[in-house]
């Protein structure tokens, strides 16, 4: 018979093992926001830009989210004005969005804190193949100028999304930016105000063999599933990066909303994991990226020009989220 010390001692060390294991992962979770000794799931309501939810990227986010912490996540997928308005009313924790005026607005008026800047990737304008207003390769404000230029001689369409969200608000700008009103051209014979989602308004683009202006994104999704046959006609550039965001609900507003829920699904969506899924969704079913993650890029200062463009476009009063609204997670920003 072996000696009982020399038996017991590999027993010793699997169960030193599993102990550490075990406390290593309760830190984690401690860490991140969730309760160690949690034994019952608790419910995340985000209301989201619709083009993070149609191009189901947050599918693969829920999923993975999901299996390693006690939150279910319930989605409302509306334009990004109407999901801060689902907000202001108390029907979300937190938001997904991508329209830097209205999160100005959002986090000035108590509403929302922790905002943390996600992701990005560029708005396009796209059209028929055929460019009749010939605004290929032109810059953002002179293509519209000729798309209106075109619309008016009865040879061209133009689609807005008309529906208050962060692609609507950006149209707008660019419009004014071109020296045009969008109030204005709304009234006009080939100006077409659809008041729809992202994807309703590329199907309607299609349709009519009209321009609009498309997320990235939903745009490869829709023409990859042979929704819409629109080319990119006018691409990239400062004035149409698009930038996307987290914001957690303020609960000295909404005592009821689900903040540390929110803030755990904040931490993991610009952790390495989440920034991967953000990253990596789509390779190899799309020509390229439907998203970029932003974390790194703003944390390491990888790529200054961008750096400086999405600061330019996206920071509020000169920061990712002022030190008012961080509401005590300085973690969120070192």
């Amino acid at each position: 018979m072996g000696n009982l010390t020399e038996l017991k001692r590999p027993v010793i060390w699997f169960v030193t093992l599993i102990l550490a294991a075990s406390v290593s992962t309760l830190v984690a979770t401690y860490y991140l926001g969730v309760g160690p000794f949690t034994r019952t799931r608790t419910r995340l309501v985000v209301s989201t830009t619709t083009s993070l939810y149609d191009t189901g990227l947050l599918d693969i986010i829920e999923d993975r989210f999901e299996a390693k912490y006690p939150i279910d996540i319930y989605f409302i997928s509306a334009g990004s004005g109407i999901a801060i308005k689902y907000a202001q009313r108390g029907d979300a924790d937190m938001v997904l969005v991508h329209a830097p005026p209205e999160e100005r607005t959002f986090l000035q008026s108590g509403y929302g804190v922790c905002r943390k800047i996600i992701a990005y990737n560029f708005f396009t304008i796209v059209g028929p193949e055929t460019d009749p207003a010939m605004i290929k390769g032109l810059g953002t404000t002179e293509a519209l100028k000729r798309v209106a230029q075109a619309g008016r001689r009865g040879e061209a369409f133009w689609v807005s999304r008309g529906d208050g969200s962060g692609t609507h608000i950006k149209e707008k700008e660019l419009w004014a930016a071109s020296g045009l009103n969008w109030s204005s051209l709304r009234n006009e014979g080939w100006f077409v105000d659809a008041g729809a989602s992202m994807g309703k308004a590329l199907q309607i683009a299609n349709e009519k063999m009209a321009y609009t202006l498309a997320d990235m994104g939903t745009y490869l999704k829709y023409y990859a599933d042979k929704l819409i046959s629109l080319a990119v006609i006018v691409e990239a550039g400062k004035e149409l990066l698009n930038v996307y965001s987290a914001i957690t609900v303020n609960t000295t507003y909404n005592p009821e909303a689900n903040f540390d829920a929110a803030v755990v699904f904040t931490k993991f969506l610009i952790s390495e994991e989440g920034q991967e899924v953000i990253g990596g969704f789509g390779q190899g079913t799309y020509p390229r990226k439907l998203f970029y993650p932003a974390a790194e890029l703003l944390r390491e200062n990888t790529n200054a020009t961008l750096v400086g463009w999405i600061k330019e476009e996206a920071y509020i009063e000169g920061e990712e989220c002022p030190k008012q609204y961080q509401n005590g997670h300085k973690e969120l920003y070192g």
